[in-house]
């Protein structure tokens, strides 16, 4: 609840109309300090925004330093349903022509049991040995050769263990190189296991010894056998393993997996089908990425250049500025970009590629960077010379001796490091805002007691008025007895 005062009751006079004139009059000079502290804050915003804009062209010159972006190829398949070709990690394919023959896909190693009434049907306990290896030619096969660095792995049945189904996941739990499962037909439930991995190196046998053995190879734990080097096994070989076989520019190849890497340079090719004769195959360089960052500097370097027009323009027409017109700091970035991009380059490697001009990124007439990508596509028919141009130089280098995107990146860095022109015109502001605010609470302080002091006055003055108006009144009275 606001207070009650009676001032101006006595005198007649608007007292808290003339208080409020007089303070507003008393308060200009923190009205002058607000009007700073807005104009203090609106800098340091539009260096907030500038810092922003530059941050990102430092992020878009710095991308050109990473490895990926040159030298990348691409290849092309008369058929691309034959295979999927993409570049090993780090590395490119290196340009050239293909012919690509696909004799052979590989295949894993697949064996089914005789059929069983059901997935719950039992056989008996024991244990099942397997082995990853590789079965010599004939058949029965001559060999077994396990595979080097494996062993064999033991799954134990026991008595809980017997159904179909139970050993499926006892396998299957054991990770042993094979996958079980179980596929019922017309004659019933068969349990089938299959390697993990293609190839002829992927091939597998089973040992079977049962607790109890009943003497017959056919009936229990034993019917799980598989041993191609027998004469008969009581597991069925439904599928030989097989490595992927393809002939490459007339030279054949094997793979244990579909996947050949690095049969051509730089190149991983996962093959999908085979082919009745070779299929053209072409590896070309692909500039798609490097355009895209080219780009991608050119908007980033437009977009700082527009905002520091932005932050620093007048316009006579509408006689109004930006809230930097005329910072030294703000200008004195732009004419530093602008001396980056118009001094040539004098380092080794880049041959007749001087500017930035020389791959079709100039300057018009606006100060922004435009693009001339004719200019552009027939400067990279020499690949290692843009890349010299761009990111040449090292550390110790001159700027004309260090490459565009280069100059660009260390420019930014050090316009925004701790002692940089953009944190120290910002520290300044802030310091300049710290103060004005300290300012106004000292004003806020003193207006108080002024006004305090004003409303004292007026309120004696507004008594003194009060008790004359009385007297007055006094005298008016005697007056009118004395005289009639």
């Amino acid at each position: 609840m606001g207070s009650i005062t009676s001032s101006g009751l006595g005198s007649g006079l608007d007292v808290a109309s003339i208080i409020s004139q007089l303070m507003s009059i008393e308060k200009q000079p923190l009205t002058a300090l607000k009007k700073d502290e807005s104009s203090i804050n609106a800098k340091i915003s539009s260096f907030g925004k500038i810092q922003s804009a530059l941050a990102t062209l430092r992020d878009k010159s710095a991308a050109f330093n990473t490895t990926g972006v040159w030298g990348r190829t691409a290849t092309t398949l008369a058929d691309t349903s034959v295979a999927t070709v993409t570049s090993i990690s780090g590395q490119n394919g290196v340009a050239g022509a293909y012919s690509l023959q696909v004799d052979a896909l590989a295949v894993a190693q697949t064996v089914s049991s005789t059929a069983q009434t059901s997935s719950a049907s039992t056989l008996s306990e024991g244990t099942l040995t397997i082995d990853i290896g590789k079965w010599g030619s004939g058949s029965p096969a001559s060999t077994f050769t396990p595979k080097s660095g494996t062993t064999s792995l033991t799954v134990a049945i026991g008595a809980g263990d017997t159904s179909l189904s139970a050993i499926r996941d006892k396998i299957n739990a054991a990770n042993a190189g094979v996958t079980a499962g179980i596929v019922t037909d017309t004659s019933g439930a068969r349990l089938t296991l299959r390697s993990t991995a293609t190839g002829e190196e992927n091939a597998f046998r089973i040992g079977v010894s049962e607790t109890n053995d009943d003497g017959n190879a056919a009936t229990g734990l034993s019917a799980l056998a598989y041993d191609a080097a027998a004469l008969s096994s009581p597991m069925s070989r439904n599928q030989t393993a097989r490595d992927a076989r393809a002939v490459v520019n007339g030279i054949a190849v094997t793979s244990p997996s579909n996947t050949i890497d690095g049969v051509v340079e730089g190149l991983s090719i996962k093959l999908n089908k085979t082919t009745t004769g070779p299929v053209e195959m072409s590896v070309a360089a692909d500039h798609t990425d490097l355009k895209t960052k080219i780009n991608d500097f050119m908007t980033s370097y437009n977009g700082l250049i527009d905002q520091i027009k932005t932050e620093t323009k007048y316009d006579a027409e509408t006689k109004s500025a930006g809230k930097l017109q005329s910072d030294r700091t703000a200008l004195g970035l732009q004419t530093k970009m602008q001396a980056l991009l118009y001094e040539e380059y004098s380092g080794s490697g880049a041959g007749s590629l001087k500017r930035l001009s020389d791959i079709g990124l100039s300057i018009n007439a606006t100060g922004r960077l435009e693009l001339n990508s004719t200019k552009l596509d027939a400067a990279l028919a020499n690949p290692a010379q843009v890349k010299e141009l761009l990111g040449g130089g090292s550390a110790s280098d001159t700027t004309a001796q260090t490459g565009f995107m280069k100059r660009f990146r260390t420019f930014a860095d050090a316009a925004q490091a701790t002692d940089g022109p953009l944190e120290t015109r910002t520290s300044s502001l802030k310091t300049q805002l710290r103060r004005n605010t300290d300012k106004q609470g000292s004003l806020d302080l003193h207006y108080q007691a002024v006004e305090e002091r004003l409303r004292k006055q007026y309120d004696a003055l507004d008594q003194r008025m009060s008790s004359i108006n009385g007297l007055g009144s006094s005298v008016t009275m005697m007056i009118k007895r004395m005289y009639g």
